[in-house]
């Protein structure tokens, strides 16, 4: 087994559910941080922004600051700017993500002119009438780009419905394909070790989501490790495309497993 020299890890369902940390994890993360790994946190989260975020985690106990989280909706906007400069984006998501698109250009529910159709989580905007607005400007040609393509996720009354159901229908509906940005894609997990300044090789990422975080991660050459926390369901791994290299109960296991690893 290579060695390893930085980690990537997921938040929701493998640090917290709902926000509140899971049994262990804020000491897996402290120990972390006093190995002096370099590590990142990378999340499809569309709800917060990455200052949000640090400060609901800061404050349940995780030795972590804005800098140290990647979340979708950053590399999004970062994607747009490379791929589409100063196109119009209707975003259809649940949450005030405005802080991290600042770089994007909004429009109103009511603008004829869109050119991208952005989706972000889902929630109770998802509505009829929204989703057939974008299914309309799509028929017109926007393009559809996607934060990430989860079905669900974990929270403390269960698992949720996202929004990857409804990317799956605009998709089937409109005859086009989703430029997706945040997990799974290649390109997320490249923006990811650029920001730590690391290779692939020797590069450990940490998910609930054997496919999203895991295989996908593995694919790109990390090694994954998935825990049996948050969205992980038995059956999911039972039907994955692959094998993670390694399956732990919880984040609160990751210190030990990296002591074994040469």
């Amino acid at each position: 087994m290579r060695r390893i020299g930085a980690v990537l890890i997921d938040i929701d369902g493998v640090l917290t559910v709902s926000w509140k940390p899971l049994e262990g994890a804020v000491a897996a993360l402290k120990w972390l941080r006093e190995a002096a790994l370099p590590l990142a946190l990378v999340t499809n989260t569309t709800s917060r922004t990455r200052a949000s975020i640090a400060a609901a985690l800061a404050a349940a106990g995780f030795p972590v600051a804005a800098g140290d989280i990647l979340t979708a909706p950053v590399v999004a906007a970062a994607y747009l700017k490379d791929h589409y400069p100063g196109a119009r984006c209707l975003l259809l998501n649940s949450g005030d993500i405005g802080e991290d698109l600042a770089a994007v250009t909004l429009v109103g529910e009511d603008d004829a002119a869109v050119d991208v159709v952005l989706v972000g989580g889902a929630g109770v905007e998802f509505s009829y009438q929204a989703l057939n607005r974008a299914f309309g400007h799509l028929q017109r040609g926007a393009r559809l780009v996607a934060m990430h393509r989860g079905l669900y996720w974990r929270t403390g009354e269960g698992l949720q419905l996202d929004s990857g159901a409804f990317v799956a229908a605009l998709e089937q509906a409109a005859g086009t394909a989703a430029e997706v940005v945040g997990k799974p894609a290649r390109a997320f997990f490249a923006a990811a070790l650029a920001h730590l300044g690391v290779s692939a090789a020797g590069t450990l990422m940490v998910g609930d989501d054997v496919e999203n975080d895991v295989l996908a991660a593995q694919r790109q050459g990390l090694t994954g490790v998935l825990v049996k926390t948050g969205k992980y369901l038995p059956r999911a791994l039972r039907s994955a495309s692959g094998t993670p290299d390694h399956i732990l109960g919880s984040f609160a296991d990751l210190p030990a497993l990296l002591d074994q690893l040469p």
